[in-house]
């Protein structure tokens, strides 16, 4: 029983830092991405707190701002269409 909850945990540890790792190379576009429009990455940002939320659309918006419309979920509630 301790060696599979050993496994779970690991598991666990691993797939957390994988997303982790994903959505920061997203965030940070350091693929070089002409647009932040990548569905692994926007899926990701739906699933992480406010506050990462917050600092995410912030990066994306210094990488992206004027070049392309906003992804889903940095959008700008008054205003669709502009960053947040």
């Amino acid at each position: 029983m301790k060696r599979l909850l050993m496994f779970l945990v690991v598991i666990a540890f691993a797939v957390l830092g994988t997303g982790g790792y994903r959505y920061y190379a997203w965030v940070n576009n350091t693929a070089g991405a002409p647009d932040p429009f990548d569905e692994v990455g926007i899926d990701l940002h739906q699933m992480m707190p406010g506050f990462v939320q917050d600092w995410g659309c912030a990066r994306l918006k210094a990488n992206f701002g004027t070049k392309t419309l906003p992804p889903y979920g940095c959008q700008s509630a008054t205003e669709p269409g502009k960053w947040q």
